[in-house]
């Protein structure tokens, strides 16, 4: 076994093949037992590929030809070595598996196994897929026979000029139909979808395994910071180059050490220390930013720059530089409100002192040769230097031939007589030539903070078009050749070309060469992407011609291969289809077949002809060969030698077994008792749980139609808490405050709904039969009087409650909180108002609608009693005054029985009454 995973990819293909032509075939001698799925024979092979399974005890081992194993395969024999405790694998060169686990799959690796014999056979080699595009290598190719992994490709060149795809494996290369020798020149997976650029490789994952530099689904790009056709990288100590698949990898940015924004600083230099120095007239902003505002006695110009205020003015204003503050012994001048002018000086007699002199009390002195203008007689007195001379720090000092101010890097301002500032971003300056008359507009800055650049002495952040940053220092700009509108790395190098013409490669053309594109947006001539010969853009998706290696054009890109049951036509550069018996080929026609598409065919010179395979063996799927063919069975004859030995199983199907079913313990039937018994009980405890839950909605409901749960105000709880606290009875005073039904979400019941109709109908019953009451006490039977005495306006007061008593009717009059009327008695004489009563509620009756229904339910106790009250003295008085008057001596007629009740009537269309409860 060969195992090839760690050679360098250049010479993985050149190694595999080397190994067969120095291993020796093996011929086998020794009967050997090969099998695919359904089917084993016993007998002689040579072949080397698949996998050998044994077990202890069986009668032989087996050679497992690609394929799925399960444990109903037959024969028997093989059915007993798969299912086998005891069973091991001894996988062959390519293959690999440790445990026998069913369903077994048998199958080569991903990638391509040859053999130095036909048929499988002899010495074998394996290379798995590469992990990287293998390049422009060629591998002659000598084997017998090539096995091929499913979903895997093999490119393989015939002579010089035919490329040959094979998409299956080949047991019997002499049976191809190609002429000349064969090199192995690519090897790849076909499960990628897009197919991986020519920087790539197709992985058995379906993912593109890119080479170093190249990024992208397909491969396709360079990465970051990495140019050209082979995506190199850029220069070390570039921060920024011309990077991408078509960049010409020129550094437009270099990096920049010590930065001041590395250590939070703006206009100053980051130490080692990482602390920030400050140019001349900065410091701290007050967010702690170092080197961000200007320094005391400075302002802020619209340039960005801090410059010095003018002599005497202590602060000034940004931009204007007008003076806030003036030192002592100054005043603003009224004409320029950017200087302070100083204080005339005066001797004791009040005379001034003129320029070059002091006051030294009674007389003036002369100043300091430093000194135009003095308070005193040292050079540190000087309000103006003399000529020649710039204020720094509160002396005067010279300046050198480039007007920098002696040991303080400053450049001297003749118009300010001081020293000042050379600019924000500069670290050193002149004026060339200086004079007494040169200005500060002539400063050219000599050096500039890093990040800054130094353009036609002034210090920029970028440099202007037209020129580069010099490659010999970083620092500078330096101005590119006339012919370049931009350059890069050195002045000859453009970008973009002036008068119109096409940047190609750094020099300027007219037209684009070949195998490139011109960009219109940027005027120049792009590479076209490696994979492409000409294109109509730089992506790989846009090639209008191919090369060699990847000769297939489909929308747009270049690829190596057409499908399997396709060839690449060379004459009209494009992809044809095979013929029908073909599933993979290298030509037109049935006689360039590389492979059959019918399971029952074999390829015999490049064209698919029946297998004819011996006895019940068939082709083995995926190797393109009877299995009687890799297996010689000797046949019994008269004068040669005994056939083998038979075998148990070898031709037996397997017989699947029905285990009896198992007899369970005690244990397992008390757990499945207990189980079933814990499962009713939940099942029970559930539905009655469920079953108060409905109850109490119920209930609740009941309690909400009837206004019976009411909740405690805040009232009856200080109540309770104060009977708590002292001990008292509860107050029976204390009742909760009544409240609306809040809880609108609860349906009420139909039952609900009958109970308020039945309590709505009962009040209304209640309140009819109270006012019947009232009018049956004006209901007075016509009395028979005399035929001696003329007839009386009043009523008798003695008959009315004999013929009521006589009747069995309870006296209305105890229903009254009142008497009756005394003037009415005495005088005869009805009241002008109504007579006040107010019923008292009695015994509830069934029916509003008859007086014999009404008798039917009153008690018979009170029927039976007699519920006249005694005679009031009035009453008395009235009936002694007027008792002849209520002498009759013949018998008056009785009110008929329930007289003085409403009889029901029928008020409706129909006979039938329509009260629910006489129904």
């Amino acid at each position: 076994m060969l195992n090839l995973s760690l050679l360098p990819i250049g010479s993985m293909f050149f190694a595999l093949f080397s190994a067969i032509h120095t291993a020796a075939a093996a011929s086998s001698s020794t009967p050997t037992v090969v099998c695919v799925a359904g089917q084993c024979l016993e007998g002689f092979s040579n072949t080397t590929l698949g996998m050998t399974i044994s077990a202890s005890g069986a009668q032989t081992s087996a050679l497992l030809l690609p394929g799925q194993y399960t444990t109903t395969t037959n024969p028997e024999l093989l059915h007993d070595l798969l299912t086998s405790s005891s069973a091991s694998l001894s996988p062959s060169t390519g293959f690999n598996s440790s445990s026998v686990s069913l369903p077994l799959t048998v199958a080569l690796e991903p990638g391509l196994a040859i053999y130095s014999n036909s048929l499988y056979g002899g010495s074998a080699g394996f290379s798995s897929l590469p992990t990287s595009p293998v390049g422009n290598s060629s591998t002659p190719l000598t084997a017998q026979s090539l096995a091929l992994s499913s979903d895997v490709w093999a490119a393989i060149d015939v002579g010089s000029t035919n490329r040959v795809i094979f998409w299956d494996s080949v047991p019997d290369f002499s049976q191809l139909a190609l002429s000349g020798s064969l090199s192995l020149v690519d090897m790849q997976s076909s499960a990628c979808e897009p197919a991986c650029s020519s920087s790539g490789i197709c992985t058995s994952s379906g993912t593109c395994s890119c080479a170093a530099g190249f990024t992208g689904a397909s491969c396709e790009s360079c990465e970051s910071d990495f140019f050209g056709s082979s995506c190199q990288a850029c220069p070390s100590g570039c921060l920024d180059c011309d990077d991408g698949i078509s960049g010409s990898g020129k550094c437009l940015a270099f990096n920049i050490t010590n930065a001041p924004s590395s250590c939070n600083c703006i206009n100053g230099e980051c130490g080692s220390d990482g602390q920030c120095s400050c140019n001349a007239g900065w410091t701290a902003a007050d967010n702690g930013t170092a080197c961000a505002k200007c320094a005391s006695g400075f302002f802020l110009t619209s340039t960005g720059d801090c410059k010095i205020c003018e002599i005497g003015c202590s602060a000034c204003a940004d931009i204007t530089g007008d003076c806030q503050t003036c030192k002592s012994g100054f005043t603003q001048d009224a004409n320029d409100k950017t200087k302070c002018d100083a204080e005339p000086t005066t001797t004791s007699s009040g005379t001034v002192c003129p320029d070059g002199s002091f006051s030294s009390g009674a007389t003036c002195s002369s100043c300091s040769s430093s000194c135009q203008t003095c308070n005193g007689a040292t050079s540190n007195d000087c309000v103006i230097c003399a000529s020649g001379s710039y204020a720094f720090n509160g002396s005067c000092i010279t300046a050198d031939s480039n007007g920098v101010c002696e040991g303080t890097g400053l450049i001297a301002d003749n118009n300010k007589k001081e020293c000042d500032t050379c600019g924000a971003k500069c670290t050193s300056c002149g004026i060339s030539g200086f004079t007494t008359a040169s200005t500060v507009n002539q400063l050219q800055c000599t050096g500039c903070l890093p990040g800054s650049f130094l353009s036609n002495g002034t210090c920029v952040s970028s440099c202007p078009a037209g020129t580069f940053i010099s490659s010999q220092n970083n620092t500078t700009c330096t101005s590119c050749d006339s012919s370049c509108s931009t350059c890069a790395g050195s002045s000859t190098f453009c970008l973009t070309c002036a008068n119109g013409e096409l940047a190609s490669n750094g020099q300027c053309v007219s037209t684009c060469p070949a195998n490139t594109v011109a960009a219109n947006t940027t005027k120049t001539c792009l590479d076209c992407h490696p994979d492409c010969v000409s294109c109509s853009g730089t992506a790989f998706n846009q090639c209008l011609s191919c090369p060699a290696d990847r000769p297939v054009l489909s929308q747009g890109r270049c690829l190596p291969v057409c499908g399997k049951s396709q060839f690449f036509d060379s004459t009209s550069g494009s992809c044809q289809a095979c013929d029908s018996s073909c599933s993979s080929c290298s030509g037109s026609g049935s006689s360039n077949c590389l492979a059959c598409s019918s399971s029952s065919q074999v390829l015999k010179g490049g064209s698919c002809v029946s297998a004819n395979c011996n006895g019940t063996s068939d082709v083995v799927p995926g190797l393109g060969v009877c299995l009687s063919d890799l297996v010689l069975v000797p046949q019994a004859s008269g004068s040669s030698a005994a056939p083998l030995p038979s075998i148990t199983g070898l031709t037996q199907p397997t017989v699947v077994t029905q285990t009896s079913s198992k007899r369970l313990q005690w244990w397992e039937i008390l757990l499945m008792a207990l189980g079933c018994a814990f499962i009713f009980l939940a099942v029970i405890w559930c539905w009655r749980r469920r079953a108060r839950k409905q109850r109490a909605k119920r209930t609740k409901a009941f309690a909400q139609a009837k206004n019976l749960d009411q909740s405690r105000s805040w009232r009856w709880r200080l109540v309770r808490f104060g009977e708590k606290l002292f001990g008292h009875r509860p107050s029976k005073r204390a009742y909760p405050e009544p409240t609306p039904d809040v809880d609108a979400g609860i349906e009420d019941s139909e039952a609900l709904k009958l109970m308020r109709l039945r309590n709505a109908e009962e009040a209304r019953h209640h309140q009819e039969m109270e006012k019947l009451m009232l009018i049956s006490d004006y209901q007075y039977p016509p009395e028979k009087r005399s035929s001696y005495y003329p007839p009386s306006v009043l009523p008798s007061l003695y008959d009315t409650g004999n013929a009521r008593r006589h009747l069995n009717v309870v006296d209305s009059t105890t229903n009254r909180l009142s008497g009756p009327s005394l003037y009415s008695q005495v005088t005869g004489v009805p009241r002008n108002g109504p007579e006040a009563r107010q019923p008292v509620k009695k015994d509830l009756v069934g029916s509003r609608f008859s007086g014999s229904s009404m008798n039917s339910l009153v008690p018979r106790s009170v029927r039976s009693r007699d519920l006249t009250r005694p005679h009031t003295p009035a009453e008395q008085y009235a009936l002694d005054v007027r008792s002849d008057l209520l002498v009759d001596t013949s018998t008056p007629e009785q009110p008929s029985h329930n007289a003085q009740w409403i009889q029901p009537t029928h008020t409706g269309a129909t006979v039938s009454s329509k009260n629910p409860f006489r129904r």
